[in-house]
């Protein structure tokens, strides 16, 4: 397994060492002892999953301290744009986003800590995402911004006629009027 630093410090890419052979593939996806040795002392206390048609964008989600979530997040099925945005005030690279493909064929996986938004999109016919959390979800503590500020300027690679949003998603506000309590 290789773990190496992404463009924004925190967050780390995580790619496994694939066997192959006729009966198809094995490859360890989490190992403790290697993910602390690389600072990624998370423990692991929820998994989430979902199910997505082309063109869905979901996020950019977070969730205020004391419950702000770290994730490790890969692809079962499918492909998507993973992206996570650095909301940690006085960050160097606070407002910066990060993106990357992950998929069911490249087996990457984006370690994200709490301090960030987090948010994909679907480019392939479906996909099914699953990520690990740190924390357990509440809802009081729910925040998040709008996926297409004009601020951030992320390209989901998806056709703005092919978007499918939900109501909840484009209600969120911009980045400069949103709220949380992250601090670098």
């Amino acid at each position: 397994m290789k773990i190496t630093t992404c463009d924004i410090q925190g967050l780390l890419f995580i790619e496994p060492n694939v066997f192959n052979d006729s009966r198809g593939y094995f490859f360890e996806a989490y190992n403790e002892k290697l993910f602390i040795q690389n600072g990624i002392k998370a423990s692991f206390i929820q998994d989430n999953q979902s199910k997505s048609s082309y063109g869905v964008i979901r996020g950019l989600h977070y969730q205020q301290n004391p419950f702000a979530q770290g994730k490790l997040v890969r692809v079962l099925e499918g492909k998507i744009l993973d992206v996570a945005v650095d909301i940690r005030k006085a960050s160097p690279t606070y407002g910066h986003h990060f993106d990357v493909e992950l998929s069911a064929e490249n087996k990457k996986q984006l370690w994200i800590p709490a301090g960030f938004a987090h948010g994909f999109s679907v480019l392939s016919e479906t996909a099914v995402v699953l990520y690990k959390c740190d924390k357990l979800y509440n809802k009081e503590s729910e925040g998040g911004i709008r996926y297409n500020d004009s601020d951030l300027n992320i390209d989901w690679k998806v056709k703005p006629e092919d978007a499918v949003i939900s109501e909840k998603d484009i209600a969120l506000p911009d980045f400069k009027n949103c709220i949380h309590n992250f601090i670098y």
